[in-house]
């Protein structure tokens, strides 16, 4: 039977941590953390963005009215369907919500403009570039998983602890 490893902390602590580690993971694409900690990390990514591979082309089509100067327009739309509703909806309540960051020189204006559209990067990120790039892979290799590596490292300085580097991909 496959345990949790416990990483020396509390429960929501431990909890927290995880949190924090599998979204820079997903964000930038490589983390490096203890060994352990890394293989915590590893079994939450590959769930996520297994998730987000079997649920992100469940779409609909949806017909909206919109009034624009004084006339009604109708208007298609590409909403989730259920099933990746609820998968965006579990994401969301199990990475952190992390942002965009300001490009170098770009003012305050051009950065909202181009942020304006996406609440959760992060989730977007997940169904729009890890997905479609993923269920790709599948199809052509047929084999699903193995998004994640781990790769070891030297141990720390300070404590001798050992060293990996974590990479989607």
């Amino acid at each position: 039977m496959a345990t949790q490893r416990k990483l020396g902390k509390a429960t929501d602590l431990r909890l927290a941590l995880l949190k924090n580690q599998v979204s820079q993971l997903l964000w930038n694409g490589k983390l490096e953390t203890t060994e352990a900690r890394a293989k915590e990390v590893q079994k939450l990514a590959e769930k996520y963005i297994t998730l987000a591979v079997n649920t992100y082309k469940d779409t609909v089509e949806v017909e909206k009215t919109k009034i624009v100067n004084g006339k009604e327009t109708k208007v298609t739309v590409l909403n989730d369907g259920a099933k990746k509703l609820a998968a965006r909806r579990r994401l969301m309540a199990n990475l952190a919500d992390l942002q965009e960051t300001r490009l170098p020189k770009e003012s305050a204006t051009e950065y909202r403009l181009r942020t304006k559209t996406v609440r959760h990067p992060l989730v977007e990120k997940l169904f729009n570039d890890y997905a479609p790039k993923f269920d790709k892979q599948a199809e052509e290799k047929g084999q699903k998983g193995g998004y994640t590596a781990i790769y070891k490292m030297n141990a720390r300085r300070g404590d001798g602890a050992e060293m990996a580097l974590i990479v989607v991909l």
